[in-house]
């Protein structure tokens, strides 16, 4: 089944429901506080996507995991690359309610008297932005894949029942929304937390599509030359790249202003969040560890299931501020010298609470830093410099220790080779890694579980779940595995 019902969770408090017996979909969609309802549904159900899922989706597969100290449970599969129709990663059902709530809002909404009509189309524009989202992160995903545009209200056979559109198709829903969503919006402005779409976060989201169609899809410099002109547009926001790198992700900075678009979670609200299986719990943090790599950790949590690969750690140099906010590599000592022990992310390290750790940071989806180093490949790929973009990211990250890190323009190759260098330094673990190799085209080199495996090529999708697929008999199984 392509869609599942959907049950409104309203952030309001005191929100007062007529008895059961009288709700209908009609009463419910006829005020302004209902499409706020609906608007908070939608939220509500993508935000456990991105805690539960966007991880999995867009990093796992990439270079940057491996072994825990913690039994794996099948995340082995991710950074293996080894997922088949019956261990598959999750399924798209739930994206699809966050379209189900999406295509609600774009039908009720129109007809709801508003008190101010700007209100009224910034709430069509958040969900035109977040239809275009989830699409994008499905069709990355899985490739083509059906196409709902109508609330899914009852039971109808053509409805729930449809076959996968082709990749192209959704491409064009994807843009179609972007447009209409940026088009709605009636500034620049960002909302207190940053954790709403705006239009600076929607051209970042266009810019993102159309460096994807540009490399994969065949849009060649027209895709570039928009995606360019989309992520130039972010400028005009209240946009900075924060001072201190380290200091985009913490808890008690969220919403700041390097964020453009972020999934926010609070304390007692949400569960933790993907970082919590990639820390190391206090029992298992060893009497002999050093202290320098202790200090780092600080109070432990979480659940060591898969932590910072090798290959991955060694490629950060050392005056590099980047290195020391994104992982620890965690040394022991008995007087004969370090030896490793294990690894965990910081990136996304929440706060602590009566001495327990809560991985509950915002997941940014779309940051400042993100957006100049796209800029830096939409130049690139259009024969411009990008040395600008480039150094504003790395001299940030190197600080008074700059000098001999700049960069410098070299061929196209080599300028690309590089950017995707940077964005490894700069991304880690915010759940885009494995979608860039795809789009750079660099996965069967640079992940270590598909050298060698070049020819095949359905491995940069993921295949449909076996129990997908019994449930909408339209559906086919992504070729290479059947």
């Amino acid at each position: 089944m392509v869609c599942t019902g959907m049950f409104f969770n309203s952030c309001t408090e005191d929100l007062e429901l007529a008895p059961t017996s009288i709700i209908s979909v009609n009463s419910f969609w006829s005020t302004e506080d209902d499409a706020k309802g609906g608007l908070y549904g939608m939220y509500t159900r993508m935000r456990s996507q991105c805690y539960d899922n966007l991880f999995s989706w867009g990093g796992a597969r990439a270079e940057l995991l491996s072994y825990g100290l913690q039994a794996s449970e099948g995340l082995e599969r991710y950074f293996e690359n080894t997922l088949d129709p019956i261990s598959a990663g999750p399924d798209w059902k739930g994206l699809y309610t966050v379209i189900h709530d999406a295509n609600l809002l774009l039908k009720n909404v129109p007809d709801i008297d508003f008190r101010d009509e700007k209100v009224k189309n910034e709430t069509l524009a958040q969900a035109h932005a977040m239809r275009a989202y989830v699409y994008f992160i499905i069709a990355r995903t899985w490739g083509g894949a059906p196409i709902v545009t109508a609330p899914s209200e009852g039971y109808d056979a053509e409805v729930i029942f449809k076959p996968r559109a082709s990749i192209s198709e959704v491409y064009t829903l994807i843009k179609q929304d972007i447009d209409m969503a940026i088009s709605l919006f009636p500034d620049d402005s960002f909302s207190p937390g940053r954790s709403i779409w705006s239009r600076p976060a929607v051209n970042a989201l266009k810019g993102d599509v159309y460096l994807w169609t540009a490399k994969t899809q065949g849009g060649g410099n027209a895709d570039l030359q928009t995606a360019l002109t989309a992520l130039q547009a972010v400028k005009t926001g209240d946009v900075a790249l924060l001072p201190a790198y380290d200091d985009v992700f913490r808890y008690s900075n969220k919403g700041n202003s390097e964020v453009l678009m972020a999934m926010h979670l609070e304390d007692l609200e949400a569960s933790n969040m993907y970082s919590d299986l990639m820390y190391i719990r206090n029992d298992q943090i060893p009497a002999n560890a050093t202290q320098e790599s202790k200090d780092l950790l600080g109070t432990g949590g979480g659940l060591n299931r898969w932590a910072p690969a090798e290959g991955f750690r060694d490629q950060f140099a050392d005056d590099d501020s980047r290195k020391d906010a994104t992982f620890v590599a965690m040394f022991t000592d008995d007087g004969t010298g370090p030896a490793y022990y294990a690894s965990a992310t910081l990136k996304y390290r929440g706060f602590v609470d009566a001495g327990s750790r809560k991985f509950l940071d915002d997941i940014i989806l779309y940051r400042y830093a993100d957006v100049l180093l796209m800029i830096a490949e939409a130049k690139n790929g259009l024969g411009q410099d990008p040395t600008a973009e480039m150094n504003a990211v790395r001299e940030r990250a190197y600080g008074a220790n700059f000098a001999g890190h700049e960069f410098v323009s070299g061929s196209q190759a080599d300028n690309d080779d590089a950017i995707l260098q940077e964005r490894l330094f700069e991304l880690s673990f915010e759940a885009k890694r494995w979608w860039d190799l795809v789009r750079f085209d660099k996965a069967f080199e640079l992940v270590p579980s598909l050298n060698g495996r070049e020819n095949d090529r359905y491995l940069l999708l993921f295949p449909i779940p076996i129990t997908t697929l019994s449930l909408n008999s339209s559906l086919v199984q992504n070729p290479g595995y059947n």
